[in-house]
């Protein structure tokens, strides 16, 4: 492979929205900035979310920044990092501004003159504060792209695959040199010297697949490459699993069919026999439903395709309200998915969808203070010169991630580690040129030498393997002996790795594409792994079917970090979280509380009256909507 150097102030892994928002930001502060994209600019998660996206005080004036904050903390157990979840909070408002100014349309409250939220708090919201859009995320991709390729100082590279971090040892740590660019366009390998890298390369469902919703280019890359260069990672246990996505057809397999909030008032989730598993499924969080229904289907209660039933026909049964409800579902993507893979009843809500959960986002991530900028365990290294955004940084959600916060947390960190790192890329690198050009010759070497390797291996081949293994150990239900199994075939396919065939290709070597996923997924499984070993009782989105579940929150809050030293060993320690202070957390709890006991005892009435209650609950929500037709 022919090598080519390049320089940069930044370069930013990742175009989603926090890749395009570090761009953005870092451009804004007069720095020559690299995107490096392994799809097309934009084409991320980003791309494919639902397109909500949570803003505080757009529908509620008494939405304060402690309100959301609050909200996070407790929806993520108190994992979060307080200052982090209060940053998100405060530029929650800006960061939607931002996307606007890239293009962004939202419909308008015209007697309020404000981009309309939805008319009821998703679950764990205390508030009405998410924006829905009318062509979902292609609209925040389409603002992506724009911050991207109609910026100034921006260059961006496609189909280019960011192999690792350089760096170089000095006595207080590390300092990032530059990073080595797998440009298969072209067929080269780029030696990009810079002072500032920002990671925003997305999540790890690939992992999981086919039992995801996400891109397939999120293979753990972000966090790979951070643990290679010796940075901390933080609650990765902690993997979203959304709740209801559909076991079928196969070609449907894992979209997403709906959120808790879209249960509507009598929503509930059922076993293969009909029997509750769950009610009041609107004011509930995704950790919440997801671990009600693995839990039964490990008590075998669960269908031929180990899931559970989304039965929403109380919400249609009513004469009055059931046109209300098929007014609140209106325009819904995930509705149009169901119509689609299930039929038109299904749509309807007259039969109930079997659905299952999927990997969604990973609420773990590199360990970073506020504004990005990676952090360590106190004595351990410093890494001067890296950052992260989105599903990269950990930190931010902690045990559960409230939904239509992904895409408000993009912009944020986005914005605050691209600012920083233009900050950091105009001091003078503290290392000689030779010891940089040391380091660029080991990482060069180390590539090179893979390309045209013999093997018997396939690695598309292993990646499946591990994907199977991935979901049974480290899936959405996890026990002791799982988890050990699961380390067992993850050091399989690792050894294995090492035979893996590649071709001398220079050109869109795809074999060596794979390896390198391959590599980026087996090293983020570990982990993940391990993390999940450490924590031994349940927690948000981390269920162990093998041990008692904490009780939230009585429990003294701690986060898991682990870190790779220099013989790849892995490594943990706890960092212990303050927990919600009980004047802020009892109003929070007492009002969830009141909310669940009403839905509970809604469901048992009288339909004539249950039916005038719930028109009017959806009438004080959706004032603004005219009065549909009645429920056929």
């Amino acid at each position: 492979l022919e090598i080519v150097p390049l320089n940069y102030d930044v370069v930013v892994v990742g175009s989603g929205g926090a890749g395009g928002a570090a761009a953005h930001a870092a451009s804004q502060a007069n720095a020559r900035v690299l995107v490096v994209s392994k799809d097309p600019i934009g084409c991320s998660d980003s791309k494919i979310a639902g397109g909500i996206v949570a803003v505080r005080g757009v529908a509620d004036e008494n939405d304060s920044l402690e309100a959301l904050s609050t909200n996070i903390r407790l929806a993520g157990g108190d994992l979060p990092d307080p200052r982090i979840a209060d940053a998100l909070s405060e530029d929650s408002q800006e960061a939607y501004e931002w996307f606007q100014r890239q293009g962004l349309r939202p419909r308008i409250d015209e007697k309020k003159n404000k981009p309309r939220a939805l008319p009821v708090p998703l679950g764990g919201h205390s508030h009405r504060r998410s924006i829905k859009h009318d062509h979902g995320g292609l609209s925040i991709g389409h603002a992506a792209w724009n911050s991207v390729v109609q910026g100034q100082n921006i260059d961006y590279l496609e189909d280019s695959w960011f192999l690792d971090v350089v760096t170089v040892e000095t006595k207080t740590g590390s300092v990032v040199v530059g990073g080595l660019v797998y440009d298969a366009g072209e067929g080269k390998l780029l030696a990009i010297h810079t002072r500032s890298v920002v990671i925003a390369a997305g999540g790890l469902g690939t992992m999981y697949f086919p039992n995801t919703d996400t891109m397939r280019g999120n293979t753990g890359d972000s966090y790979a490459l951070a643990l290679r260069c010796g940075c901390d990672l933080v609650d990765m246990e902690q993997i979203q699993f959304l709740p209801f996505c559909l076991t079928a057809p196969a070609s449907y397999e894992g979209l997403c069919a709906g959120e808790p909030a879209s249960a509507g008032y009598l929503g509930v989730i059922r076993d293969s026999e009909g029997k509750l598993v769950l009610d009041s499924v609107m004011l509930r969080t995704r950790a919440e439903c997801a671990a009600a229904m693995v839990k039964a289907v490990a008590n075998g209660r669960g269908t031929t395709r180990d899931g559970c039933y989304l039965d929403l026909s109380a919400n249609v049964s009513g004469n009055r309200s059931g046109g209300y409800y098929k007014k609140f579902m209106e325009g819904s993507m995930a509705l149009s998915t169901v119509r689609q893979a299930l039929g038109r009843k299904a749509a309807e809500c007259a039969e109930p969808w079997e659905v299952r959960p999927a990997a969604h986002y990973a609420m773990g991530g590199i360990r970073t203070d506020e504004f990005g900028r990676v952090v360590s365990a106190k004595g351990r290294p410093v890494i001067q010169g890296l950052f992260a955004a989105g599903q990269a940084m950990g930190g931010v959600f902690g045990a559960n991630r409230l939904g239509s916060t992904s895409l408000t947390e993009a912009p944020v960190f986005g914005k605050r580690s691209g600012s920083k790192a233009a900050d950091l890329s105009r001091e003078q690198l503290p290392v000689s040129k030779s010891a940089v050009k040391d380091a660029f010759s080991v990482m060069e070497r180390h590539y090179t030498s893979l390309v045209g390797r013999g093997g018997v291996e396939t690695s598309s081949a292993l990646i499946r393997s591990l994907q199977k293994a991935a979901w049974k150990g480290i899936g959405p239900a996890r026990t002791e002996q799982g988890l050990i199994k699961f380390q067992t075939e993850l050091e399989e396919v690792r050894n294995a790795a090492t035979h893996a065939n590649i071709s001398s290709e220079s050109q869109w070597n795809q074999s060596f594409i794979d390896y390198i996923e391959l590599i980026n997924m087996v090293d983020t499984a570990e982990a993940v792994a391990r993390s999940a070993m450490e924590r031994q009782s349940s927690l948000g989105a981390h269920v162990r079917l093998d041990s008692a579940r904490k009780i939230f929150p009585f429990s003294k809050p701690h986060s898991i970090a682990i870190f790779a030293d220099k013989k790849s060993n892995y490594m943990t320690y706890t960092i212990n979280r303050a927990a919600t202070s009980w004047h802020r957390l009892l109003p929070h709890l007492i009002h969830a509380q009141k909310r669940k006991i009403g839905m509970k005892i809604l469901r048992i009435l009288p339909l004539a009256l249950r039916d005038r209650i719930v028109e009017g609950l959806f009438k004080s929500v959706m004032g603004e909507i005219t009065k549909p037709n009645k429920a056929r």
